[in-house]
C-alpha cells in the first residue's frame, strides 16, 4: 500500500509506493496542505489500480524520472519470458522450497512438501510461472473443493486456504522475481465459518482424572489445570519446573517427535501451579524425576500426541460415555475454568500464551454468563434497584 509523504527539509510531497518489487518514491513540487495531499491521493489510488490491473505504465505519470529506463527493460524481460524464458513452475518450486525451509520447522517442512507434491505439481508443474493465469487458480481452487478427504467429505475452506497458501508465496516469489505482476493478486482467502469450542465441565474434569488408568493420571490433571497444548506438555522438561516458585517454563514443544521453540513470543512463558498442579508434579517427580522429560512412555521416551489420542483419550471417553473432542479442548476447558473462577483475563490470556484477551472473550465469554453480564443480570439489578427508588 503506497503513500503520499513529505520531505522534513522542504515539506514537498511525494509518492511513496511499490512497482515490479521495487520501492519508488516520486518527487512532486506540491506543498504539503490538505487539499495537494487529497490531490496526490488521488493519483496514487489510480496507479495502484493500474499496477494491479497489469496496465500501468510509469512514463505516463513520471516521464522525468530515472526509473522509467528501469521498467522499460523489466517490461521488455517480461514479455521475452512469456515466450519461454521463465522457468516451468515445477522447477522454480523446487529452488523456492530450498531457500524457504531453513525459514520452517521440520513439521512445517513436511506440511509444505506434502501440499507441493500432491496438489500444486499436478495442476501446475508443467506451465511457465508468468502463464499462470487468474482463471488457473480460480479452476485450481474449484477442483480442491470437489477432492474427498480422509473421511470421504469434501475438503473445508480451511483446509483449502491453507493448500493455497504456499501457491500464492510462490507465486509472488515468481513475479517479484522475474519483472511481472502475480495473478494471485486481489485472491482473497475462502471464509472459514467459526467453530464452537465444548469445554468440559468441572464434574466431567473429576470424572476423567478419577477413572482414566493411573499412569495418565498426573498427565491429565496438569493439561486440565494448566492449558498446555499437546506439543507443550509432551516436550516439558524436568529442568523447565520451578518447584520453589510453584512455576511450568513453557520453553519448548514436541513436534513430529522433534524438540523445537515454543512457535511465538506469546508462547514463551511461566505457568503458575495451582495446588494441584504441584501436587501432580511432586508424585510424578517419584516416576519419572530420574529422566529428561516430565510425561513420558513406559518405554521411557517422549509422549506421542496420535498414540495418546487413540489409545487413551478416546477410549477414555467412550467408556465415559462422554462425546468425543479432541485433547486440544482440555486447554479450552482450562480457559473456562480460570474465566468462571473470576480470575482476571489479563492473567488468563499470560497463562495461555495469548498476546491479548481478545480471543478470551471472542470464544469462551459465553460459557461465563456471570463475568460478561451477557445474562442480563446487571440490567435486571439496574431496573429493580431503580424501581425501589422510585416507590419511595
Amino acid at each position: 500500500m503506497g503513500k503520499i509523504a513529505a520531505r522534513p527539509e522542504t515539506r514537498k510531497l511525494f509518492f511513496d509506493f511499490r512497482y515490479r518489487g521495487k520501492r519508488c518514491r516520486e518527487q512532486t513540487a506540491l506543498k504539503d496542505t490538505p487539499p495537494n495531499r487529497k490531490r496526490l491521493n488521488g493519483i496514487l489510488a489510480k496507479i495502484e489500480a493500474e499496477i494491479t490491473l497489469g496496465s500501468f505504465d510509469y512514463s505516463t505519470y513520471f516521464p522525468n524520472s530515472k526509473n522509467v529506463g528501469l521498467f522499460s527493460t523489466i517490461k521488455e524481460a517480461s514479455l521475452q519470458n512469456q515466450t519461454g524464458i521463465s522457468p516451468k513452475f515445477k522447477d522454480f518450486v523446487e529452488e523456492w522450497y530450498l531457500e524457504k525451509s531453513i525459514e520452517w520447522r521440520s513439521s512445517h517442512k513436511v506440511t509444505i512438501r506434502q501440499i507441493i507434491d500432491k496438489y500444486l505439481l499436478q495442476s501446475f508443474g508443467e506451465k511457465q510461472l508468468d502463464t499462470i493465469t487468474r482463471k488457473d487458480i480460480f479452476d485450481f481452487r474449484a477442483g480442491l473443493s470437489k477432492i474427498k478427504g480422509r473421511k470421504a467429505e469434501t475438503l473445508s475452506p480451511s483446509r483449502i486456504n491453507h493448500i493455497m497458501n504456499p501457491l500464492r508465496m510462490i507465486l509472488q516469489e515468481g513475479a517479484n522475481r522475474y519483472g511481472y505482476v502475480t495473478p494471485y493478486q486481489g485472491i482473497k482467502a475462502l471464509k472459514v465459518l467459526k467453530t464452537d469450542v465444548e469445554p468440559f465441565t468441572i464434574s466431567e474434569v473429576k470424572k476423567i482424572i478419577k477413572t482414566v488408568r493411573p499412569d495418565y493420571r498426573n498427565y491429565f490433571t496438569v493439561r486440565f489445570f494448566t492449558g498446555m497444548r499437546s506439543s507443550e506438555i509432551h516436550g516439558l522438561k524436568w529442568e523447565n519446573i520451578d518447584f520453589s516458585n510453584r512455576l511450568i517454563l513453557v520453553r519448548q514443544a514436541l513436534v513430529e517427535r522433534e524438540l523445537v521453540p515454543v512457535k511465538n513470543d506469546g508462547s514463551f512463558r511461566e505457568i503458575e501451579m495451582s495446588s494441584l498442579v504441584f501436587e501432580a508434579l511432586k508424585e510424578q517427580q517419584g516416576a519419572t524425576g530420574d529422566y529428561e522429560y516430565v510425561f513420558m512412555t513406559t518405554k521411557q521416551t517422549p509422549l506421542d500426541t496420535n498414540n495418546v489420542t487413540k489409545r487413551v483419550w478416546y477410549p477414555l471417553l467412550r467408556h465415559l460415555g462422554l462425546s468425543k473432542r479432541r485433547p486440544y479442548h482440555t486447554r479450552h476447558t482450562t480457559a473456562t475454568l480460570w474465566l468462571a473462577s473470576g480470575e482476571s483475563p489479563e492473567w488468563i490470556a499470560r497463562q495461555m500464551g495469548h498476546s491479548t484477551t481478545t480471543m478470551l472473550f471472542r470464544v469462551y465469554s459465553r460459557f461465563v454468563p456471570n463475568l460478561t453480564r451477557s445474562d442480563g443480570s446487571a440490567f435486571e439489578s439496574l431496573l429493580r434497584n431503580s424501581l425501589m427508588e422510585d416507590s419511595k
